[in-house]
C-alpha cells in the first residue's frame, strides 16, 4: 500500500502521501556536459520531475553543479560500487543517490555514506534489479523470484539501518511485469518505504510502453508506488511523456488532456487517424486538466462528446465541433484541428 514513509529530494517530496513523480535518466555520455544540461532542459520542459545522471567517474561529478545551474528539478547520481562517487557527489550537492549498500564494501564505507547523506538531508535509492541479486539470495530461491528482489532490497535497506539511515527509496525491477508486480506487492507489505516503480529492461518503444502500462498501472490502481519512470530504449523524452499518459488513463493524476478518440469504421468519411495524431501531438505539452474527443461519426461522437469537454464527431468531409455536449458549429476538413486547437486555447 502506500509508503508511509516521506522523503524529499530537493523540491519533491516522494511517498507519505505525495503525488505519484514522474522520473526520466540522461542517455548522453557523462562526458558531454553540454549535451546532458541540453537534455536534462528537454526532459524538464516535457515534465520529468526527477532527473538521473549516470556518475561513473570523478569526471562525472562535474555534471552535477551543471545540471543544478540548468533546471530545478532534483538530480539524482547513478552510482555502483565506488563509495568515493557517491560522497563526491554529495559534496557537489546532488539532491539524491542511487546506490546498493552491499555493493560498495565495508561498513566504514557504508557509513561513511550514509553519514554524508544524513548530513546533507539527500536521500537513497537502493534500486535492485533480477541480473543484481546476490549470489546467496540467488542460492536460495533458485532464480530471481519476486521473493528474491525484495529480500535483496531489504537487505540493502538493513545495511542503512544499521547507522540510523532512513531516508530511502526502493526498487524492485524486473523486464518480467509478473515478476516485477509481485517483488513490489511483497515489498509494499513488508516496508513503510517509498517504492519506486519501473520494468527494467522494458524494449523498444512500442513494447515498452505497454509492458510498462501494464506493470505501473496494475501497482498504482492497487496505491502501491510513489514514484515511476519508463524505461524506453529511445529518447528519454518520450519517457516522460508516456509516464504522464500512463498516470493519466489511471486518473493517478491528472496532469494535461486526456485524450478519447474511436478505432474508425466503414462510417467514417474524414481521415480521423490524420486528425486524431494532429490533434494528440499538437497538446502534448498542454497543461489544461481537459478530457478531448475525436470520434469518427456522429454515431457515438454525440455521446463521448458529452462526456468530454470538447470534442470532434466526423461528418461528410466535414466535422462537428462540440463543447459539453453542445454543438458548436460545422467545420471543413481541412479546418478542423484548427478550429478545435483554436476552441481548447480559449478554455480556461
Amino acid at each position: 500500500m502506500a509508503s508511509k514513509i516521506q522523503v524529499t529530494a530537493g523540491n519533491v517530496k516522494i511517498g507519505g502521501g505525495a503525488q505519484v513523480s514522474i522520473q526520466s535518466m540522461l542517455n548522453v555520455p557523462s562526458t558531454d556536459i553540454e549535451g546532458s544540461v541540453r537534455q536534462a532542459v528537454e526532459l524538464e520542459r516535457a515534465g520529468c520531475e526527477i532527473i538521473r545522471a549516470a556518475i561513473p567517474n570523478m569526471d562525472a561529478v562535474k555534471l552535477i553543479p551543471a545540471l543544478k545551474q540548468a533546471v530545478k528539478a532534483p538530480i539524482v547520481a547513478d552510482i555502483h560500487f565506488d563509495y568515493k562517487l557517491a560522497l563526491e557527489a554529495c559534496a557537489a550537492g546532488v539532491d539524491k543517490i542511487r546506490i546498493n549498500p552491499g555493493n560498495i564494501g565495508s561498513d566504514d564505507r557504508v557509513k561513511a555514506v550514509a553519514k554524508a547523506c544524513k548530513l546533507r538531508n539527500i536521500p537513497i535509492r537502493i534500486g535492485v534489479n533480477s541480473g543484481s541479486l546476490e549470489k546467496e539470495i540467488l542460492a536460495k530461491y533458485g532464480h530471481p523470484t519476486p521473493q528474491a528482489l525484495c529480500d535483496s532490497a531489504l537487505y540493502h535497506a538493513s545495511l542503512l539501518e544499521k547507522f540510523d539511515f532512513n531516508d530511502i527509496v526502493l526498487s524492485m525491477k524486473s523486464s518480467t511485469v509478473s515478476t516485477m508486480i509481485k517483488a513490489y506487492d511483497l515489498a509494499s507489505q513488508q516496508c513503510d518505504y517509498p517504492l519506486h516503480l519501473g520494468v527494467t529492461e522494458a524494449g523498444t518503444e512500442r513494447m515498452g510502453i505497454i509492458k510498462s502500462a501494464a506493470g505501473l498501472g496494475s501497482l498504482l490502481l492497487h496505491g502501491i508506488g510513489d514514484t515511476i519512470r519508463v524505461s524506453l530504449t529511445a529518447d528519454p523524452v518520450k519517457e516522460v511523456y508516456a509516464a504522464k499518459d500512463i498516470l493519466n488513463a489511471l486518473d493517478v493524476r491528472k496532469s494535461g488532456v486526456q485524450f478519447v478518440s474511436c478505432p474508425t469504421c466503414g462510417r467514417t468519411r474524414i481521415d480521423l487517424v490524420k486528425i486524431a495524431g494532429e490533434v494528440e501531438d499538437r497538446l502534448k505539452d498542454c497543461k489544461k486538466n481537459i478530457k478531448v474527443a475525436v470520434m469518427g461519426c456522429v454515431v457515438n461522437g454525440p455521446g463521448e462528446a458529452r462526456e468530454a469537454d470538447i470534442g470532434i464527431a466526423g461528418g461528410e468531409g466535414c466535422g462537428l465541433l462540440f463543447k459539453k455536449g453542445e454543438i458548436i458549429r460545422k467545420v471543413p476538413e481541412d479546418r478542423l484541428v484548427d478550429a478545435l486547437i483554436d476552441e481548447i486555447n480559449k478554455m480556461q
